[in-house]
């Protein structure tokens, strides 16, 4: 518990704080989200205007201190850039992604198996666990000196 009056007092606006920013990121986070529902719909002129609102949120909750400028950049960015992109394929239908067909074989670069490198990720083998507590890096210390015959705490005793 707080220890003076002041501290206290940080502490009640700090939660009135919380709770209006977690409103505020939640409203944001709605908007966006209608946003990309309505460009993945290919609804323009509806997606439009949702593309502003939450613009205009993103804008102000970053202007507000309650998303850092730099995040409220990059998801305006992300949502631009698809509704370009949403803009693109509705003016040229020849734009869309070329859509494979399932159990062709291995991933396709670009595809979102592939990852971000455009290449399939192998499959990554793990050691099977031994069970029993987990090493630290304390344990394989003391278990590396004790198959070397070395004591640990031979370099704490003085010499006789």
């Amino acid at each position: 518990m707080a220890n003076s009056r002041s501290a206290r007092k940080r502490i009640r606006a700090a939660e009135r704080r919380h709770v209006r920013n977690r409103a505020v990121r939640s409203a944001v986070r709605t908007a966006v989200v209608r946003a990309r529902r309505e460009l993945a719909e290919q609804a323009l002129e509806p997606a439009a205007q949702l593309v502003r609102a939450a613009v205009s949120a993103l804008d102000r909750a970053a202007g507000h201190g309650i998303l850092h400028p730099r995040n409220a950049a990059r998801r305006k960015s992300r949502l631009m850039k698809m509704a370009a992109r949403t803009a693109a394929v509705a003016a040229n239908p020849e734009l869309a992604a070329p859509v494979h067909a399932k159990g062709s074989g291995r991933a396709r670069a670009g595809s979102p198996a592939a990852g971000r490198t455009g290449r399939a990720a192998p499959a990554k083998a793990k050691a099977p666990r031994t069970g029993g507590k987990p090493q630290t890096r304390a344990t394989r210390q003391g278990a590396s000196r004790a198959s070397s015959g070395r004591s640990t705490k031979a370099s704490t005793r003085p010499k006789e």
